[in-house]
């Protein structure tokens, strides 16, 4: 496998580590402060991004340029973004997830499941990342949202204070906590007459979300162009 690096920052360097030990070769890489690297960037088998939204216009360009599949984790990016990147999934083989890690995967497939049957609980998502994390809530609290309300009718609050009155019936808090070096918690909760469910993911530290990305990498460079899901490759 060759594999071109989009960031290399943290995630990009222990993504290299890990490419690495397989016996693949690092073809390149770049990021927002050397983008020129995006425009001689040899074809690889698969491009593994960590970047920034900074970078997005430069990884595109790559992409089409090479027709090389591309593998997303860059969080922060707006609706046009993802427009974007389903375009480019014409050309080639596509995934954007916020998190790569199989546990993740497979709660959310927990959070399909259960969801219809726990239909009149109350619901609530709780986050909780390192002090150094930009965004909030994170990509993944979107995407057990979305597990839990695919159809986006439930009333997402992201705080609440002072006399905010009882909870709606289709309410559904979604929370962020950010404090010392957590690599990523997710806590979804259900609550019912006289019991609760609690489900959540714990990672220990970032290695899981790059070892899934390599994971599904190796798996997206055998797909015909099209928009996958982490799901739909480990599963």
């Amino acid at each position: 496998m060759k594999v071109f690096l989009s960031g290399y920052g943290k995630m990009g360097k222990m993504v290299e580590e890990l490419a690495a030990a397989r016996g693949w070769e690092i073809v390149g890489h770049a990021d927002i402060d050397c983008p020129e690297n995006y425009e001689t960037a040899p074809k690889a088998d698969v491009c593994i991004d960590f970047s920034g939204v900074g970078a997005q216009r430069a990884l595109l360009a790559y992409i089409r340029r090479t027709k090389t599949p591309l593998l997303s984790g860059t969080t922060g990016l707006t609706e046009p973004d993802f427009d974007a990147l389903h375009e480019l999934a014409a050309l080639v083989p596509v995934i954007w997830t916020a998190n790569y890690s199989t546990g993740v995967a497979v709660l959310k497939k927990l959070l399909r499941d259960c969801a219809p049957i726990l239909h009149d609980w109350d619901k609530e998502i709780v986050e909780a990342h390192h002090n150094q994390k930009v965004d909030a809530p994170s990509g993944t609290a979107k995407q057990l949202l979305q597990a839990i309300d695919p159809k986006e009718e439930a009333l997402v609050v992201h705080g609440r204070e002072g006399l905010c009155g009882k909870r709606k019936e289709n309410e559904i808090g979604v929370f962020s906590l950010r404090g010392g070096t957590l690599a990523g918690e997710h806590t979804v909760y259900f609550f019912g007459e006289d019991e609760t469910l609690e489900l959540r993911h714990t990672a220990q530290s970032r290695r899981v979300f790059a070892a899934g990305a390599v994971r599904a990498a190796e798996q997206l460079a055998k797909k015909a162009p099209g928009y996958y899901t982490l799901e739909e490759l480990i599963f």
